[in-house]
């Protein structure tokens, strides 16, 4: 008996195979079936042959789905055909039994076609046998047998039994064994079992090597089949039974003729909905992990009646394929689903679901699906993103430019962030020359690891700039950032840091989070998760780990470890195979638990060889032929010892094994049993008693610290336990890596003025080092601050982000796997601040005058000066003779101060060159590049010479200030001014353009209009008498922008009246200082001034202002990037500083507003200002009528301070109050006053409002009214009437009053929302009058009135009116019998409503024709019988008093055609319905009465014509005799008598009335009792009913055009009623009164009856019971009279 493995019972949750219903039934029967089937197929054998030919037939259909229907519904055939299928169909039972159940497992409909078919004789069966079936043939049953077979090959992994090929005959005695050979198309990985697979991955290959094989096994093509080398005796066999199996057979077959039996029994029990059944997956989707941009497609098949509606969910969200045209592709065919997914990205890792749903009920199966991405060589978005084509600079960018130069500008500086943030970093690429047809490669590395797009890093290329977003940053993030752009074999590359703090801790006190997860070592049930430890603790030690995973597709995270691990590597075990997890880790102290990290890369639970195949074949390929062989069985192998057992990691919590599997392990997969035994004994453990592992890896826990262990591994299968590997060696439960010692020689260096250079020794004995981490501290401070957040290697890291002119000093801690080093010693303090060196050379020399035996020459400043300011230069030259340049030599000893030198003792005529070094505190710069050859001779030019020294200073995003010097040649005459020159920076030589039209005496020029982010380059060209000379040398490019930070200068005028100009500049090195100038010449004079300079502060201040101080003063601030800036004081300026300046010396206290006086709630008056802003200092003095007043009961007076506002509180005004208020304010030496005049009007206006407002505030103590009495039209078109009232409380009451009579309200206000309202529904003029609302309560009453009359009155019907006819709906037409109606809707009618018709523009005149009228809600339109005239366009106008609402309809065309038609169809219905033969009444419908008695009964016809009128007597006509007597009087009085009335007179009597517009019929049922002595009720009536009883005739009619129809009704079966008679002689005039009986069993069949004979349309009314509790009045009864 086959059962679950015990471990897999525990987890049936998470596998799939254990998941289907039909299951646990299925395998066990599967060992009771299996001798049973083998006889099946022996007597199938010959059935085989005839099954061929049947193929022949019908060889177009395939054994797909539709026999896998005939499966399930085939059953019915049974009936039909029990004879043809003989002993087949007991096999065929069980097979499709088992076959449904097979279907479960299978991948898909097709497999399960597939697959039973082929373990039968050989692949071209599978046509043959679904044909036959459907054909009726018997061999259909016998070749289904096998179908069995293949539960048993689909179970290999979840039996105990060894996997093999099965034969399909199995004895018992093998000498007796009747051999046959089957083909095992897909063995072993080849079978489709859903959920059984070994992977995910390989489920994926499958599938698609399936659909492939089978469309070509179904056609036949690309399958040869190769078999086995039979002997002779084998085919023998084939042919031979032992006499043991035929007694086995015979017993088969009784065994099968009564499963037989029962099974056509079943059926015959099924009820009549057996069609009908709730949904149920017959297939369901399989689970998929694949690549990204693959599709993937999922199926399912779903039976179910009536078919259901399948529907495909995403994480529980319905899949939209609107929403996402071309990514979701969902199929229904046939009963099977599909759903497509095309080009999958990562967002589509997610769990799927179908969903089935008919009116039976619904059902749902799941599927996940991974998506994972390529990592290492492969890129999948590479691969994607770039078509593989290679430009032609990969090969040589030759032919188009020989070098091409790379630039970077706007680059990036070093970056900080914190967790969670978005990040973005970027240059602007400049290459040159610039080739549009080819683009750079951009590429980004951090850490020098190529970086490639996901989910965390985006980059951009825009064709000028490449940028690089971190979406959400976190410290795995950290690190150095390179930008390398490639042009074919020529690059450049730019760098720079990028630093990421900790995100804010949920918990106060909490550490940082850990980094950097990875999943190390993944097997089938098992991985190794490993991260780095934070580098900030929270203040308190981290005291461990906890480790979470995820199953990807899900969102539910499970913790992994109990308690928490310090060891930075834990093993994650009991992990499903097949699927993929991601882990995340947290950190722990006594605080709390950090947040948690980045979660990991997903892995996915495999065997590593699985996983290595799968990456180097991402998708299984397919040949296009199929080799079928045959397989001989093979028996179970208990397996061999695993080998190479090895403690491959221990700690003190646990113990890592490792070991591989054994040679000897059959063909099945083996399991793992891990026993242990503390060293130096025997006694073993084991340690997985309920789970065996898959994995050749495991985790020991619970071991018990500081003992030795050893470790032994057994092998098992479905054949056995083997025996166990050779045991390790004695392991001791402790860490083996320890944690590392400090770093040592902690050493800092001065780098930039916010960066320091920090480096140290690693620790001795360091094993598996991580990095290390680096904190700063501020001399002094004690505060701790981390300096980087991820890791560094090596022993050198540069401090970012501190504070120029601090001190710092810096520590250091190593990390491993197994924790945090102590700290390193302090370093020595060191403060921040740029590191000197020496200058960078000079460049562009050029000469400015030369003479016979000497030359000025002029330089440009070097570009870095090395962090402190230059104190000279040294000038060398040497000749030129014949091209060959002389020895150097020195032309000045001693530093010169300026740009500009005249070399003194050269020869004429000599060509010389020149080259320059600049010197600093450093040192002695490199010397400059040699400049160009210059010949010594005189100049005998007129013009000036260059001017130089030209630079450009305070540059802004639109201007710049350019100076320069004036040449030291100036011609044969003075210069008389200046020319300044620019172009942009990449210009030609042509577009040079002159600033000024006019020479400058100055020798400065602001320019402006310049275009911001445009770099520019300028010359100036000095002018004389004889002309302009020649032009200067170019400046250094200049970009026009305002650099972040830039400060301007500011003028201030402080309190003491004092100007002065300020600038700040936070941007100094220490050896920065400031530099004013006027004009931009160096101040000499500075009688004038004061210069007053601290820290970063400089102020000039003026001490008399005056014309003589009128210019431009501009600071420079040296040994800084260009920091500069300028004021411009002209004679408006030094006016406004003059006035600004008198007025800080003689200050007045600003007022924001003046005296006034306003009344607070209770009546009080209150005068108040309020200044600008008042010291803590100010004063305040209050006067009345030139009289000052002080606090106290009268006057209340208050100064705020803070907020300048000064404030005077009168309780209440007296005549004596009236005059003039002042208040005066004095703060220090600033003074301001402010009155207000309240006499004559003013006052008194004031004080009444006073009163008023006292008054109103007491009635405010009390209940009372914010918003008086009002009224709104609610949508209903009803009238509310509202108020808004405050100060309730649950004592209150509300009375509400019409015309001074208090109106009753049904239940009490409960004042929500502090609103009264009173609903008056259908307004109209008797709801006009005087409305009036009083709320009471102990603390007093208050009340408000409404006046709805007259005008009010008129205002709230139109508003009334409005509403209604907003409400009216569109018009209708309606078809009567008297003609066509027109109608809308409103929601009520009041008179004041006026309504009109127009017809076709005009105005309609109402006749008896044409009527209008409102019934209920409804207004309409009459047009009795209509003409052609009344065609056209009517307009409904509903007029509310102010405007005229229109509905209009259009009665033409076809409108009008149609309501005519129906108008004349139920004019001619009605004509017919009146018209038509009836029974009035007067015949009851049971008489009872005794032998001898005489009978009369009498009922009212009518009909127009006057109707026909016949009899019948048991459905029988009859006609008038001597014993009864039938007369029709009057044409309308018909009469029924039996003068003597006998038992043959019993029976149904029908009264039937003609005319040509229908016919109705009415019973009556006579009972003659015979003469027993006394009166009784025929047996099966109610005998408690002894009273006579009358009841109206129920009838029974129809129209003429409705016989035939109405014939085939069924009707509701009527009570029926007995009469009993008296012995009375009948009066002819008289209805008889009768008796009504309780049972109506027998007038029910009689109205049936005669319902389906006369074809009456109508329903038989219910019983008077029925009517009754319809609240109908029942029937007036009839009498009956008798004779004796």
């Amino acid at each position: 008996m086959m059962s679950l493995p015990f471990y897999q019972r525990h987890h049936e949750h998470y596998d799939r195979a254990y998941r289907h219903k039909a299951l646990s039934s299925t395998v066990s029967q599967y060992q009771k079936e299996t001798k049973s089937k083998s006889a099946v197929y022996a007597q199938g054998s010959a059935a085989y042959a005839r099954g061929s030919t049947a193929y022949r037939h019908s060889s177009a259909a395939g054994f797909s789905l539709d026999s896998s229907a005939a499966y399930s519904h085939g059953s019915s055939a049974y009936d039909l055909e029990s004879a043809a299928y003989s002993y087949g169909s007991a096999a065929y039972d069980r097979s499709a039994a088992q076959s449904k159940r097979s279907a479960a497992y299978s991948l898909d409909s097709e497999s399960l076609s597939t697959s039973s078919a082929a373990y039968s004789h050989a692949s071209e069966s599978i046509n043959k046998l679904a044909a036959a079936y459907r054909l009726g043939s018997e061999a259909y049953s016998l070749g289904l047998k096998n179908s069995n077979l293949m539960i048993e090959d689909q179970s290999y992994k979840m039996s105990p039994k060894a996997k093999r090929a099965k034969q399909s005959l199995i004895s018992e005695d093998k000498e007796n064994e009747a051999l046959d050979y089957s083909v095992p198309i897909f063995t072993g990985r080849e079978v489709n079992i859903s959920g059984i697979t070994d992977t995910e991955e390989e489920r994926i290959k499958e599938s698609a090597a399936y659909v492939a094989k089978r469309n070509l096994f179904a056609t036949g093509e690309g399958v040869s089949v190769s078999k086995v080398a039979k002997t002779t005796s084998e085919e023998e066999h084939h042919e031979k039974k032992s006499r043991k199996v035929a007694i086995r057979e015979s017993a088969e077959r009784v065994a099968m003729r009564k499963t037989l039996e029962e099974t056509q029994a079943f059926h015959k029990k099924l009820n009549q909905d057996k069609l009908l059944h709730a949904p149920e997956f017959i297939i369901e989707p399989r689970s998929h992990t694949i690549w990204e941009k693959e599709n993937v497609r999922f199926n399912c098949s779903v039976a179910g009646w009536p078919e259901p509606r399948v529907t495909w969910y995403k994480n529980n969200v319905p899949i939209d394929v609107q929403a996402h045209p071309g990514k979701y592709i969902i199929q229904s065919r046939y009963g099977l689903h599909s759903l497509e997914i095309t080009e999958c990205e990562f967002d589509d890792t997610a769990q799927y679901h179908a969903s089935a749903m008919n009116v039976k009920g619904e059902v749902s199966v799941y599927a996940s699906l991974v998506v994972k991405r390529y990592k290492g060589e492969i890129d999948a978005s590479l691969l994607h993103a770039r078509n593989l084509s290679l430009s032609p600079f990969a090969v040589t960018p030759h032919g188009y430019a020989s070098r091409f130069e790379i630039s970077f500008v706007d680059k990036f500086d070093v970056a900080f962030g914190r967790e969670g943030e978005t990040m973005s970093i970027g240059c602007t690429v400049v290459i040159n020359p610039d080739i549009k047809r080819f683009k750079p490669d951009i590429e980004w590395y951090r850490n020098g690891v190529l970086i490639t797009p996901s989910k965390w890093v985006q980059m951009q290329w825009s064709g000028e700039r490449a940028s690089l977003t971190l979406t959400h940053a976190n410290k795995e993030d950290e690190g150095l950032y390179t930008l390398r752009v490639a042009m074919g074999e020529y690059y450049e590359e730019y760098s720079g840091y990028v630093f990421v703090r900790d995100a804010d801790a949920e918990i106060p006190g909490a550490p940082g989070a850990p980094l950097d997860v990875q999943c190390l070592d993944a097997n089938k049930d098992y991985v190794i998760v490993s991260w780095k430890q934070p580098a900030v603790d929270g203040g308190n030690p981290i005291l461990g780990y906890f480790i979470d995973r995820c199953e990807v597709g899900t969102s539910h995270w499970t913790q992994c470890n109990e308690n928490p691990v310090k060891f930075a590597r834990f093993p994650v075990t009991g992990l499903i195979e097949g699927r993929s997890y991601i882990f995340r880790v947290r950190a722990v102290n006594k605080a709390g638990v950090s947040l948690p990290s980045r979660v990991s890369e997903p892995v996915a639970a495999l065997d590593p060889a699985d996983r290595a195949r799968l990456k180097s074949h991402p998708s299984a390929p397919w040949t296009g032929q199929i080799i079928v062989t045959e397989e001989e069985p093979a028996e179970g192998v208990v397996p061999g010892p695993p080998t190479d057992l090895q403690v491959i990691e221990a700690t003190k919590n646990y113990v890592v094994l490792s070991w591989k599997p054994p040679g000897q392990r059959g063909h099945e997969g083996i399991m793992y049993f891990v026993e242990k035994c503390v060293a130096g004994t025997e006694d073993w453990q084991r340690v997985n008693t309920e789970i065996p592992v898959k994995s050749p890896r495991f985790a020991v826990f619970d071991l018990s610290e500081g003992k030795s262990y050893c470790f032994r591994v057994r092998c098992c299968n479905s054949a056995g336990i083997g025996e166990p590997s050779e045991a390790t060696e004695a392991t001791v439960v402790d860490d083996k890596l320890d944690i590392p010692k400090a770093p040592g020689r902690i050493m800092p260096t001065r780098n930039t003025d916010t960066s320091v250079v920090v480096t140290w020794t690693e620790p001795p004995d360091a094993k598996e080092l991580v990095g290390y981490y680096i904190e700063s501290s501020v001399e002094g401070s004690g505060r701790w601050e981390p300096c980087n957040n991820n890791p560094v290697k090596g022993t050198r890291f540069i401090c970012h982000g501190l504070s120029n002119g601090e001190k710092y000093v810096f520590r250091v801690r190593a990390v491993n796997a197994a924790g945090l080093s102590e700290f390193s010693q302090e370093s020595e303090p060191i403060e921040v601040k740029a590191a000197i060196a020496a200058p960078s050379p000079p460049y562009d020399i050029v000469v400015l005058e030369s003479v016979r035996d000497s030359m000025v020459l002029g330089w440009k400043q070097p570009e870095a000066i090395g962090g402190t300011e230059i104190t000279g230069y040294y000038v060398n030259y040497r000749e030129v003779v014949d091209g060959v340049p002389g020895k150097w030599k020195e032309a000045n000893i001693k530093a010169v101060t300026e740009r500009a030198y005249r070399i003194q003792n050269l020869k004429e005529n000599m060509v010389y060159q020149f080259q320059v070094a600049a010197a600093n505190l450093a040192g002695v710069g490199a010397p400059s590049k040699p400049s160009k050859p210059f010949k010594c001779e005189e100049w005998t030019i007129a013009v000036p010479g260059p001017p130089h020294d030209v630079k450009c200073t305070e540059v802004r995003k639109d201007s710049l200030v350019l100076l320069w010097k004036e040449p030291v040649y100036s011609g044969r005459s003075p210069v008389v001014g200046y020319y300044v020159d620019m172009k942009e920076a990449n210009a030609k030589e042509e577009h040079w353009r002159s600033v000024n039209e006019k020479p400058l005496q100055k020798k400065f020029l602001k320019i402006g209009g310049l275009t911001q982010g445009v770099s520019y380059v300028f010359r100036v060209r000095a002018t004389n008498q004889a002309g302009v000379g020649k032009p200067s040398d170019v400046t250094d490019a200049v970009t026009a922008e305002t650099r972040p930070g830039t400060k301007e200068v500011v003028v201030d005028v402080d309190d003491n009246g004092v100007i002065s100009l300020n600038f700040e500049c936070d941007q100094m090195s220490p050896d920065s200082k400031f530099i004013w100038s006027k004009n931009y010449e160096p101040i000499e004079d500075d009688s004038r001034l004061n210069i007053d300079t601290k820290g970063g502060k400089s102020k000039l201040s003026f001490k008399d202002l005056g014309e003589d101080d009128l210019g431009i003063y501009s600071c420079i601030v040296t040994d800084t990037d260009g920091v500069s800036s300028s004021y411009t004081i002209d004679e408006e300026e030094m006016k406004r500083l003059l006035a600004l300046s008198h007025e800080r010396q003689f200050p007045t206290v600003p007022l924001t507003s003046e005296l006034a006086v306003e009344i607070l709630e209770k009546g009080e008056v209150r005068f108040w200002l309020q200044a600008e802003k008042l010291s803590g200092n100010a004063k305040a003095n209050f006067v009345f009528n030139d009289k000052e007043i002080f606090n106290g009961e009268k006057y209340k007076m208050k100064v705020d301070h803070n907020t300048g506002l000064v404030e005077m509180i009168m309780d209440k005004l007296e005549e004596k109050d009236e005059g003039t208020y002042t208040f005066q304010l004095q703060d220090g030496k600033a003074t301001n006053q402010s009155s207000l005049v309240l006499i004559g009007d003013v006052f008194k206006k004031l004080r009444d409002e006073a009163d008023f407002q006292r008054k109103e505030w007491h009635r405010k103590q009390g209940p009372h009214f914010v918003d008086k009495l009002g009224w709104e039209v609610t949508d209903e078109c009803n009238v509310m009437l509202k108020c808004k009232v405050a100060n309730i409380k649950k004592e209150t009451h509300i009375v509400w009053y019409k015309d001074d009579r208090e109106i009753m309200v049904d239940e009490e206000h409960d004042f929500k929302d502090g609103v009264c309202t009173l609903l008056i529904s259908e307004f109209s003029k008797k709801d006009a009058g005087t409305y009036e609302v009083i709320l009471k309560d102990d603390r007093g009453k208050d009340s408000s009135e409404l006046k709805l009359k007259d005008t009010a009155f008129a205002d709230l019907m139109n508003e009334v009116c409005r509403r209604i006819a907003l409400s009216a709906t569109d018009l209708k037409i309606q078809s009567t019998a008297e003609g066509i109606r027109l109608y809308s809707y409103v929601t009520y009618y009041v008179e004041d409503l006026r309504v009109g018709w127009v017809h076709n523009d005009t105005q309609i005149k109402f006749t008896d024709r044409m009527r209008t009228g409102v019934t209920g809600e409804q207004i309409w339109l009459q047009i009795n019988e209509p003409t052609p005239q009344d065609k056209g366009r009517y307009i409904m106008e509903l007029f509310d008093g102010n405007t005229t609402h229109k509905k209009t309809v259009d009665l033409s065309g076809q409108a009008f055609d149609e309501a005519f038609a129906e108008f004349q169809r139920l004019k001619q219905a009605a004509i017919a319905e009146k018209n038509r033969a009836r029974v009035l009444g007067g015949l009851p419908d049971v008489v009872t009465i005794q032998e001898g008695k005489a009978l009369n009964l009498s009922c009212t016809v009518w009909g127009d014509p006057t109707p026909e009128v016949s009899w019948l007597k048991n459905e029988k006509s009859f006609v008038s005799d001597a014993n009864c007597i039938l007369k029709f009087e009057s044409g309308k009085n018909v009469s029924f008598s039996i003068t003597t009335v006998s038992t043959q007179d019993s029976g149904k009597y029908s009264i039937v009335v003609k005319n040509k517009y229908g016919t109705e019929t009415s019973d009556v049922t006579v009972i003659v009792m015979p003469v027993s002595g006394q009166t009784d009720t025929v047996q099966g009536h109610n005998q408690n009913n002894q009273n006579n009883k009358t009841v109206s005739k129920k009838k029974k009619g129809m129209t003429a055009s409705k016989q035939k129809e109405g014939g085939k009704k069924d009707f509701i079966k009527p009570q029926v009623e007995e009469i009993t008679a008296t012995e009375e002689t009948p009066d002819p005039n008289e209805m008889p009164p009768v008796e009504m009986a309780k049972d109506t069993k027998s007038n029910q069949q009689a109205a049936k009856k005669t319902a389906g004979k006369a074809g009456v349309a109508e329903k038989v009314p219910q019983p008077t019971e029925t009517l009754d509790r319809q609240g109908k009045k029942p029937p007036e009864k009839a009498a009956l009279g008798t004779s004796h």
